[in-house]
């Protein structure tokens, strides 16, 4: 273990030789671990990752050019990156049980697209290819190629909509899913807001997807992935799970059997930042039978691989086999259900009326509200959460009628279920006290809002008060 002293000293000297360059950015850097610090962050999407992760992406791996995979890259002088490669992705099969792990895209989405074109080249029976001869995309001519991109308006998805809780790379139209694809939703239960396999089966049945996706970004409960493997199986369909919003939960074994993805799907994408605590990037798990076309994401899709983030991966998912990860994934979701039990007894309305996750999706129109009215008094009162559609919202994806929020960092932090009713009670406070505003014109916004100055900074003060005995990095000290 590291000593205090010894990141103390590390994250001083990087800023005292990035001020001798450029001070302004040295202190939005400091500026962001005081803001950090300050607020509830209740992103669902967001977390901390360790000193070790962080201080992992900070050398001299950021210079080097890897395209290829380990042992068959494209530039010489790549045996260290092939060592934090094969160490990111050994932790990575270890850690969830699969057989193959690529370690190298960026983000969700370029996992996402690294799966997509895998399943395609594998899949795809087309005159392009079978002119070709050949089974891998990169491999065409450019003839065969046109002739393959003018045949994927045939490919068809099936994904969750947006807003019942899927991701927009789940086929949502202005996404380059949703031009890749012909692509088709399924929603949720209009009365429970919960998954209904049984019309999930009936519109595979109808589409006849080539993929069928699962997973989600603000859907609050599990899902049942061996029944939609049995779906996308009756129709000869991909199943391809995201997991990247609970891959923490997967690795911390809070959601075994039915509810874990990689026993049951084709191929799994994830992210691993969000629950799963590491640096922002992307992961692709798989079986062996679409390994090699997964290998083939760079220079497929992904341009060259950051050798720094992988080595931060590689730092993450090792401590993610740490037995207090289990914990901190379990604590993770009790203080979701508290958070979400609080909310309940105060009379806020939550989409499905509760969670079995890490996030909470609150409806806010039932305070009169819009979710970007309320981000914005959440934000002017130091708790910091998105806007997010609701199923069936009436003001769409931009002004929204949700706000979601998720427990992995203030987790992360130490907070507990003691907490997270406090918590509670400061966000109830400020949207109970929250009214919308009016245009200049004197008609209804859906963006402006009256919210007393004087409750928005005691509440922010209160915010402080909570997060002052569990303190975030308190091995850093920048002064």
């Amino acid at each position: 273990m590291s000593s205090p002293n010894a990141e103390s000293t590390a994250f001083r000297s990087a800023l005292e030789v990035i001020r001798a360059v450029e001070p302004r950015v040295a202190d939005a850097i400091g500026a962001e671990l005081t803001d950090q610090r300050e607020s509830l962050k209740l992103i669902a999407s967001e977390n901390y990752a360790s000193p070790a992760t962080l201080l992992a992406m900070g050398n001299w791996f950021s210079d080097k050019y890897a395209e290829g995979t380990v042992g068959r890259r494209f530039y010489a002088g790549c045996q260290n990156v092939d060592t934090v490669e094969a160490l990111a992705a050994e932790h990575a099969r270890e850690l969830f049980g699969a057989s193959h792990a690529y370690v190298q895209p960026h983000s969700g989405i370029d996992a996402n697209l690294v799966a997509f074109w895998a399943i395609l080249a594998d899949r795809v029976e087309s005159p392009a290819l079978k002119r070709a001869q050949v089974r891998q995309v990169n491999d065409l001519s450019e003839e065969d190629w046109f002739a393959l991109r003018r045949e994927l308006g045939d490919q068809r998805m099936l994904g969750m909509s947006l807003d019942a809780g899927g991701h927009l790379t789940h086929g949502f139209r202005p996404n380059i899913s949703g031009k890749m694809f012909d692509q088709r939703s399924y929603g949720t239960d209009p009365a429970t807001g919960l998954i209904d396999y049984d019309r999930v089966a009936e519109a595979a049945r109808e589409f006849r997807p080539l993929i069928l996706v699962a997973g989600y970004s603000a859907y609050p409960r599990k899902v049942n992935f061996r029944i939609m493997r049995e779906i996308a199986d009756s129709v000869g369909a991909t199943f391809m799970v995201d997991m990247a919003h609970f891959a923490g939960l997967v690795a911390g074994k809070v959601f075994t059997g039915d509810f874990d993805p990689v026993p049951h799907a084709h191929i799994v994408t994830t992210t691993t930042h969000k629950s799963l605590r590491g640096p922002r990037g992307g992961m692709v798990l798989c079986g062996p039978e679409l390994a090699d076309q997964v290998d083939r994401g760079c220079p497929m899709v992904l341009g060259g691989p950051l050798p720094h983030v992988m080595a931060a991966k590689a730092v993450a998912l090792a401590e993610a086999r740490r037995p207090d990860f289990a914990d901190y994934a379990q604590r993770i979701v009790d203080n979701a259900q508290a958070l979400a039990e609080g909310l309940l007894r105060r009379g806020a309305t939550l989409v499905t009326g509760g969670t079995d996750n890490h996030l909470v999706l609150i409806d806010v129109s039932g305070y009169g509200l819009t979710g970007r009215q309320a981000e914005q008094a959440l934000l002017d009162s130091g708790i910091v959460t998105n806007r997010n559609a609701v199923p069936q919202d009436p003001n769409g994806a931009w002004y929204t009628s949700g706000i979601r929020i998720g427990t992995p960092a203030l987790t992360t932090r130490g907070l507990g279920t003691a907490e997270m009713d406090a918590t509670a009670e400061l966000i109830h406070t400020v949207l109970s006290q929250t009214t919308p505003g009016s245009n200049a014109d004197g008609t209804p916004s859906k963006a402006k809002y009256v919210l007393d100055p004087a409750l928005a900074d005691k509440v922010s003060r209160q915010a402080t008060d909570l997060l002052s005995t569990h303190p975030l990095y308190p091995s850093v000290t920048l002064a």
